[in-house]
């Protein structure tokens, strides 16, 4: 793993002409319009729902919205492009006239679902499979001039956490990541993040190795890094809990990974998380 001198690690993303400045870090808030999510699934039942809580996230700090139209926790069959923008489309276009002035992410693996989205008022792309799920992904980013999230997942939701296997993980992610990293850039991808995948194909021993390594991803790759672990299994199964009593543990990792130099946080407890950002930041400054 050399290190990958040639990019400049960006402190701004250009998201559809709304400045994000990550010289501190930011938050990034969770709806999953879903009805079988591992922890918020069927939450946001209806559009007034959806509203009132992405209102309540802006309030709390949340410097963008994430939407997923469909699960990709273990075991799960992808939906169809049409099923997932039925679902996503009718959300996007109110949360986008109610909050103009928002950033929203739309977490799609298909070319098709991130250009419609865009279309509708996307600002970001985050991509679960980092490309592997849709070869046209990175073409359709790279045209559209959309800040993409490059996520690093071995196999697909429907496997990917039937024995995972490594020989050196925090190589292997960081490899998988960096040849991406290098091919988007080629393609004419300025705003571009990575996100280790926590959870998608790894082993709780693999995910917390990778959390201490988050340094090392963001100078090898020259990108800014997203974290998610919120209620994650590797939480709540550590601690022997649910995830609706994850959130100490969450806030507890998401501590780490600040430390360890994460830029933004992707979770669904907006406030706790903010707080965490503010008082990391102040111990940076």
């Amino acid at each position: 793993m050399a290190q990958n001198s040639s990019f400049r690690f960006h402190k701004s993303i250009n998201c559809q002409g709304k400045l994000l400045s990550l010289s501190t870090p930011v938050i990034m808030g969770i709806i999953n319009i879903t009805p079988d999510s591992f922890y918020d699934g069927g939450k946001f039942t209806d559009t007034k729902k959806i509203l009132t809580a992405a209102g309540r996230m802006i309030r709390e700090g949340a410097s963008i919205i994430d939407l997923g139209a469909q699960s990709t926790r273990p075991g799960t069959h992808p939906l169809s492009i049409k099923e997932e923008l039925k679902r996503l489309l009718p959300v996007l276009k109110s949360l986008r006239n109610k909050f103009p002035d928002q950033i929203f992410s739309v977490d799609t693996f298909y070319a098709a679902v991130a250009e419609t989205a865009v279309e509708h008022g996307a600002d970001l792309i985050n991509d679960i499979s980092g490309g592997t799920m849709d070869k046209q992904m990175f073409s359709t980013v790279a045209r559209l001039k959309i800040p993409y999230i490059l996520m690093h997942i071995q196999q697909t939701p429907l496997t990917m956490q039937i024995n995972p296997k490594y020989n050196k993980v925090v190589r292997e992610v960081i490899d998988f990541l960096q040849k991406r990293v290098y091919r988007l850039r080629d393609a004419g991808v300025i705003d571009l993040l990575v996100d280790p995948g926590f959870g998608f194909g790894k082993t709780i021993k693999h995910n917390f190795t990778l959390l201490n390594h988050l340094k090392e991803l963001k100078l090898i790759t020259g990108c800014p890094v997203v974290v998610g672990l919120s209620r994650k299994s590797l939480i709540y199964k550590t601690l022997n809990k649910a995830p609706q009593q994850a959130l100490n543990g969450t806030t507890v990792l998401n501590t780490v990974a600040l430390l360890n130099q994460a830029d933004i946080l992707r979770v669904h407890d907006v406030k706790e998380a903010f707080e965490c950002c503010s008082l990391i930041s102040e111990i940076r400054n």
